[in-house]
Order: C-alpha cells, then structure tokens, then sequence
C-alpha cells in the first residue's frame, strides 16, 4: 500500500467508529483533527498517528471510542503502530459535523 492508500483506508474506518450515545460516525462528527501517516522503519509499513477530540471532555464513551480506533486501524495491512492523542483544542463544536452529520441530527 502507499501512503495515500493508508490515508484513504484510515479515514474508511474510522467511519465505522460510533459514540455508542450518537448515531453518527467519529469522522462526520468532527472529532478527528488530524491524520499523520508516516512511514516505519520497517519497509512497507506506516506509522498513523490522530489528534482527536470527544464531544464533551468528560465522554462516557471515551475509552470504548479510542479503543475501537485502536484495533480498526491496526487491522489495516500496511499500519504498524497507530497512536491516538486526545486534544481539546480547539474545543469541539456542532460546527465542526459534516452536512450530512448535521441533517441525521437534525441540526439543519
């Protein structure tokens, strides 16, 4: 897999990560910040690290969430490590939500 490749199957999978308490993905929600993929030292590998946010800081989902990104994203093939980092800034907003996140809420 290339680099691209990896970016676009991180992003597929994170899209099966609900908050169990919204129907709605961690992608569509705006609760990913950043996607860096690097590669490994070992050849043909990458290293995929996120900057991600919660809802609300205090997120009662919180390790479920991180722990079902956790295995979705080792489970692709050309990921060697993946490493999460919870940020609160900037302070997550409904701003932050796809459209289509956004109409399944009924926030539009």
């Amino acid at each position: 897999m290339t680099k691209y490749e990896v970016e676009e199957k991180t992003v597929e999978y994170l899209k099966t990560v609900f908050d169990p308490e919204i129907p709605v993905n961690v992608w569509d929600l705006g609760m990913i910040y950043k996607i860096d993929v690097k590669e490994s030292d070992d050849e043909g590998l990458f290293d995929v690290d996120i900057d991600m946010t919660f809802t609300a800081p205090n997120c009662p989902a919180a390790d479920f969430i991180l722990e079902d990104i956790q295995q979705k994203l080792e489970g692709i093939p050309a990921v060697k490590t993946v490493n999460v980092n919870v940020v609160f800034e900037p302070e997550w907003t409904k701003d932050m939500m796809s459209e289509e996140a956004k109409l399944d809420l009924g926030f539009m």
